[in-house]
């Protein structure tokens, strides 16, 4: 674990921050009080139901040497150090960056963006990355790797605050691990937070971009404009140096987006691979069949390359697409050249993610599309993404969707590939975007059979008149047939499990690879894979093993 003194990380950040104290050694940051020990930084964040200032004592009795604060207590023990800003969450970005030092600058970090895909093209990056013989760590919302060792993400989201995140980082410099590849959420992308503010970022990937987290973003356009902070960074580096970020930060509302008549969209310019990739050049990823694409390659001066399903478009292209119960084969193209290609993982939405992955280790090794194309079938799934747990004598599948996005690539491929009924168990979750819950209904509506709505993350929101929104978008199913309110979920898998026909297909969505649901008292430990193959035995079903 690094250690530095205050008078160090004083001098390196921001002049404007104000320093009192002894210049004692700091031996870690955290913005969470119960993870304070002797010599460690508090940083005391406002947050949306707690503010980190009413800790600031607590932090002090548990040893804090130093205290990261908006306003100082009035009243500090000697030998505690305060660093005082205006904007604490960029001080913290920018002091975890200088104390776990500058981990960033020693890695090839690719950002993944987008509503649906993300964690998914994150695996496939750093799988193909490992096999072309690359040392590859990664941070997704399912799991995390550093050196050779790969586990669950331990944190509460996707993209961790500042100090876990550097942590991270320095760890993977550590163990030797040369590139990062870091699922980049509009959450941790956004001036409000600033936990991505100073990585720097060698790549930027845009997997597709839908309606999600109107909650905190407030609108789609500044959701897109959040998002579009990975893009921007390509010019310099990382994003909390761009002038649109610093501008978004210091506004009390975020700053409208910018014009899209910068550069041409990434169809029509004409970047060569072979220059971008010996030169060592920053590059941004686009998927060309997201309308949004055009905008994100306008942010940056970068060179930016398209990838493309069902068209012979793009640096990458995908066609001939030929999916069945287990996967699907396509033609991989990149120029005149045509590769067969295999995915052992169902859903076409999986070739975009691929083509994302393979467009990207194309252009940070000495790798051709071609060359990649024998490696695509050895790709393995995420947990809790498109597993299959049952065959026979009906499909069982847990997939993380959640978004009416990812609803409109999963669902149409199941209800094609289902000979029986489409069983589909989901919920949506509490104190997170509304506006979302009536198109789920509507989508599900239109391609199930049988939709059974459950938990997924209530928090304090009341489990019933969350299920009753949903169901307000599907208007034509009649309540206690064709839908069926169960907001304790094992009841509901249960349920669908127990009116399951041979040919049917069960798709449990939301849950995924999470390993806990959260109520109005906490989290409670759920393991939805687990879940199923419990009611499966009891069914006297054998479920498969992944």
């Amino acid at each position: 674990m690094p250690q530095k003194r205050v008078s160090a990380l004083a001098n390196a950040i921001n002049a404007a921050h104000l320093v009192v104290g002894r210049d004692e050694v700091i031996t870690d940051i955290t913005d969470d009080y119960r993870l304070v020990q002797p010599g460690s930084l508090y940083a005391a964040l406002p947050g949306e139901h707690v503010d980190g200032h009413t800790f600031i004592d607590d932090a002090i009795r548990a040893g804090a040497r130093g205290i990261l604060c908006s306003r100082p207590p009035a009243q500090l023990p000697g030998g505690v150090a305060v660093f005082q800003s205006s904007k604490p969450r960029f001080a913290l970005s920018e002091l975890a960056d200088v104390f776990f030092d500058k981990p960033s600058d020693n890695l090839e970090v690719v950002g993944v963006t987008g509503t649906d895909g993300k964690t998914s093209t994150v695996s496939f990056i750093h799988q193909l990355l490992q096999a072309v013989g690359m040392s590859s760590a990664f941070l997704s919302t399912a799991a995390m790797s550093v050196g050779d060792t790969e586990h669950a993400n331990v944190h509460h989201q996707s993209t961790p605050e500042a100090p876990a995140l550097q942590r991270a980082l320095n760890n993977m410099v550590a163990e030797g691990n040369s590139f990062a590849i870091l699922e980049s959420t509009s959450h941790g992308l956004s001036a409000k937070t600033c936990r991505l503010a100073h990585v720097r970022y060698r790549a930027a990937v845009l997997t597709n971009l839908t309606h999600e987290h109107l909650e905190f973003h407030g609108t789609y356009e500044n959701y897109r404009d959040e998002k579009a902070n990975l893009f921007r960074a390509l010019d310099t580096g990382r994003y909390g140096d761009t002038a649109h970020f610093l501008v978004a930060m210091d506004s009390a509302s975020l700053r409208p987006p910018e014009p899209t008549a910068a550069n041409p969209a990434p169809e029509t310019r004409s970047p060569d691979i072979r220059e971008v990739r010996s030169s060592g050049e920053r590059f941004g990823v686009v998927n060309l069949d997201s309308p949004e694409a055009a905008f994100f390659a306008s942010v940056t001066n970068r060179p930016v390359f398209g990838y493309g399903v069902g068209a012979t478009r793009g640096a990458v292209w995908a066609t001939d697409i030929r999916p069945d119960a287990t996967g699907t084969r396509f033609s991989l193209g990149f120029g005149t050249s045509v590769a067969q290609a295999r995915l052992s993982i169902p859903g076409v939405f999986n070739i975009e993610n691929a083509l994302a992955a393979v467009l990207a280790v194309t252009l940070l090794t000495d790798q051709d599309p071609i060359d990649l194309a024998p490696i695509l079938p050895n790709l393995r799934p995420v947990r809790g993404r498109m597993n299959a747990i049952a065959s026979e004598p009906f499909a069982v599948i847990v997939d993380y969707a959640h978004t009416p996005g990812s609803f409109r690539r999963v669902l149409p491929y199941f209800r094609e590939h289902t000979r029986g009924r489409l069983i589909v168990v989901f919920g949506s979750a509490g104190e997170r975007d509304r506006e979302k819950r009536p198109l789920q209904g509507r989508i599900a509506g239109q391609l199930a059979d049988l939709i059974i709505l459950a938990d997924e993350d209530p928090r304090g929101e009341s489990r019933t008149e969350i299920l009753d929104q949903i169901a307000a978008g599907c208007p034509g199913l009649e309540d206690g047939k064709e839908l069926r309110k169960i907001p304790d979920r094992r009841e509901a898998i249960v349920t669908a499990l127990s009116l399951a026909r041979p040919g049917d297909t069960v798709l449990l969505l939301g849950k995924g690879h999470e390993t806990s649901i959260i109520g109005p008292n906490g989290p409670v430990a759920w393991d939805e894979e687990l879940v199923v193959r419990e009611e499966l035995a009891r069914l006297g079903i054998e479920s498969e093993r992944n």
